[in-house]
């Protein structure tokens, strides 16, 4: 019975840790997308200019007047200014773009981190923040593949 109440707090923590980052999230307000993820975004008006702070961190594709894309490029956060057409203001608003993490695990020799992508089975995961050398080889291996893809070799 001892060794059930510690066993218990741990899973209750790590309970709490793994809501706290979404309610961190939530709490900042604005709009979230994921690296390499597309997320839709209606207006309520058409738009006539769009501004992106920092591009490096998420791209914007028009789909139609009212009807964005944004694409998640790099972690951070930055902004989205929609103008209409006479220049009101129709959206502005913070952009976080984070990793997503289900099916993924992450596996950390020191300081050393790699990531894989388990959907069932793991396989190399290209991911900022991964080790030189696994994120080299992870992506000399997958612009290889496309290579061939795109040869037919």
């Amino acid at each position: 019975m001892r060794r059930s109440a510690p066993l218990s707090i741990v899973l209750t923590l790590a309970v709490l840790a793994a809501g706290a980052p979404a309610a961190m999230a939530e709490s900042v307000g604005g709009l979230d997308v994921a690296v390499d993820h597309a997320r839709i975004l209606k207006i309520p008006r058409a738009a006539g200019t769009i501004i992106i702070g920092n591009p490096s961190i998420v791209d914007v594709t028009v789909h139609d007047a009212e009807t964005l894309v944004l694409t998640g490029r790099s972690y951070g956060v930055t902004n989205v200014v929609v103008l209409g057409p006479a220049g009101d203001v129709v959206l502005d608003d913070d952009v976080t773009v984070t990793s997503r993490e289900d099916r993924s695990v992450r596996i950390y020799r020191q300081a050393a981190r790699s990531t894989f992508s388990c959907s069932p089975r793991c396989e190399p995961k290209v991911t900022v923040g991964d080790e030189d050398d696994n994120f080299s080889r992870a992506l000399a291996q997958f612009k290889s593949h496309e290579g061939m893809i795109t040869t037919g070799q």
